[in-house]
């Protein structure tokens, strides 16, 4: 059976084809392994490109300590002076803004618009418009309405003012008044007159005259009792 076996795999029709695949396959080799970057590169040449990139690695790291610690000191200098994170931004705001003015993009932008207003303010249709506005203006004022309008706004701040003045030299005059009559004078002058013109009045009035008459009576009542006990 295993004869029988052996000559149907020896007489197969996929004899050999299995050997084949394995010998198509493609064996890596120390040099296929390196990367594609390193291809065309002998390994003397990766090994010594591998070692200056840890060099300069280890640099990167160097001064990235150093940066840190140039930072903190700035701070500490910073703190001493008495400057605030606002005063740093304003003074990065500003060197920002010097760096963007002194740009080459920016400077040709400010000439590109230089070119463009001198283009604008020469054409034919900006002297036109210019001219006709000022035609405008001179016809706007030289009209009466104008004139008109102008004239009662001059008037009416004359008033205004004359007003002011008036109002003015009133109350300094009142003030001049309070000081040269302390206010208990004006206060005694003022009840003596009110007192002086109130009190006729009051006397001739009808309620003025009933109390007066019951005040009598009393005291006639009074008078007679008196008497009668004696």
């Amino acid at each position: 059976m295993e004869s029988a076996g052996q000559d149907i795999n020896l007489h197969s029709p996929t004899k050999g084809l299995l050997s084949d695949a394995m010998t198509d396959v493609p064996v890596e080799s120390a040099a296929s392994a390196r990367s594609g970057a390193a291809e065309g590169l002998s390994l003397a040449e990766e090994e010594e490109l591998r070692s200056e990139l840890a060099k300069v690695e280890e640099e990167i790291g160097t001064l990235r300590q150093v940066l840190a610690a140039k930072e903190r000191h700035c701070g500490e200098l910073k703190r001493k002076l008495g400057l605030t994170p606002l005063d740093g931004l304003k003074q990065n705001l500003s060197r920002s803004w010097h760096d963007v003015q002194v740009s080459n993009a920016y400077v040709k932008t400010s000439e590109k618009l230089g070119e463009w207003n001198d283009k604008v303010t020469q054409s034919d249709l900006y002297l036109s418009a210019s001219s006709t506005l000022e035609d405008w203006n001179e016809k706007l004022t030289q009209s009466e309405a104008y004139k008109k309008t102008q004239e009662t706004l001059s008037q009416a701040g004359q008033k205004t003012s004359a007003a002011l003045s008036n109002v003015g030299s009133v109350i300094s005059r009142k003030l001049g008044d309070m000081r040269a009559h302390p206010f208990s004078n004006s206060f005694s002058s003022s009840y003596s007159i009110r007192h002086s013109i109130s009190m006729p009045a009051m006397r001739n009035s009808a309620t003025f005259k009933s109390f007066e008459d019951r005040v009598g009576t009393i005291k006639t009542s009074i008078r007679a009792n008196g008497l009668s006990d004696m």
